[in-house]
């Protein structure tokens, strides 16, 4: 096992990207990173690596670049370059840190990502995630992008290739579609928060539309694939946020699969639950939304949606068993 410390003082390295640039390709690795902040934009790909933090409010990388941030060419940055970390190669695991786009809100300066998680294999354990739009980029790309240079960044010439990805005990930040990707991904025990974008509204300006504070998800697989399993998670607004102003989740692409299992959720869930593309209301008969057991965070009562959209699917007890066999057999994938 190749291991580096990287630390303020008196480690191996005093940056985390000299102490990937340390690390053979092929080499089992791990890198120790002790405490403080680490302003880095961090690009990693290597066979099998491990980032080891001093805790997850203890380690904290950070950057601040945005989608609308403009290239030495002229052009914009564009949501795949925005990455605070970037991680592909064969698999990485990411334990007791923090990892934040410090940019801001999106409509200021468009999507950010803290981390773009892209090797084959991945696993955040005990690792918070911050950010405003796209947070966290759970990889592949969709096949075809929807506008010119859409997908600039550092995927946007490959093939796609599916990942698997873990993400345990987890705390994550943002507000429009802040978990997305074509990832067979699953959340477990994870802490889920929608930041309160109504606050940026400026006062006195005019709301007559329903404000919509966010979506967790924006997932982009196809019908065949696991898609986003949420289990045993909390879901909640920032404090501030409007009741119904949260939607579970919207499709990226038509063959969107996102569930949530066992989960708590606050009064900031649209009572809609999930919404269609560009429309709340819009009809995706091509996706694969659901819950099962979601309790009210409160009082632990099942929350009965009996508004929810007519695309959003009733699990049945056999659906929940078999999403759950699929989940564990992802789990062993990534942590065998």
């Amino acid at each position: 096992m190749f291991e580096v410390h990287v630390k303020k003082e008196n480690g191996d390295y005093s940056t985390i990207t000299e102490a990937i640039q340390a690390v053979p390709y092929e080499e089992k690795a791990i890198i120790y990173i002790g405490e403080g902040t680490y302003h880095e934009k961090l690009f990693c790909e290597k066979s099998d690596i491990t980032f080891v933090g001093a805790g997850i409010d203890k380690t904290i990388i950070e950057y601040d670049d945005g989608a609308f941030d403009q290239m030495e060419d002229g052009s914009k940055m564009g949501t795949f370059r925005s990455y605070t970390a970037f991680f592909g190669g064969k698999r990485v695991t990411v334990r007791n840190m923090t990892i934040a786009n410090t940019v801001g809100d999106g409509s200021e300066h468009g999507q950010a990502l803290a981390v773009y998680a892209d090797a084959d294999i991945c696993c955040f354990e005990n690792v918070k995630m911050t950010g405003h739009q796209d947070t966290l980029f759970c990889a592949p790309l969709p096949l075809t992008e929807r506008q010119k240079n859409g997908f600039m960044g550092p995927r946007v010439l490959n093939p796609r290739k599916k990942t698997a990805q873990l993400y345990r005990n987890c705390e994550i930040y943002g507000d429009v579609d802040f978990i997305f990707g074509g990832a067979d991904a699953v959340f477990e025990d994870c802490l889920i928060v929608c930041n309160n974008r109504q606050k940026n509204v400026a006062a006195g300006e005019s709301q007559d539309e329903r404000f919509i504070n966010g979506y967790i998800t924006a997932a982009c697989g196809s019908r065949d694939d696991l898609g986003l399993v949420f289990r045993n998670c909390t879901l909640r607004g920032e404090e501030g946020c409007a009741e119904g102003s949260v939607f579970l989740g919207r499709p990226w692409r038509d063959e969107a699969r996102t569930v949530f299992l066992d989960c708590k959720m606050d009064s900031t869930i649209a009572p809609e639950r999930f919404s269609g593309w560009g429309a709340v209301n819009k009809d995706q008969p091509d996706t694969y939304y659901g819950e099962y057991r979601s309790l009210d965070i409160t009082n632990g009562n099942e929350i009965i949606a009996d508004a929810k959209n007519a695309f959003v699917k009733d699990i049945t007890e056999k659906d929940f068993k078999n999403l759950s066999d699929r989940a564990d057999e992802l789990k062993k994938k990534v942590t065998e």
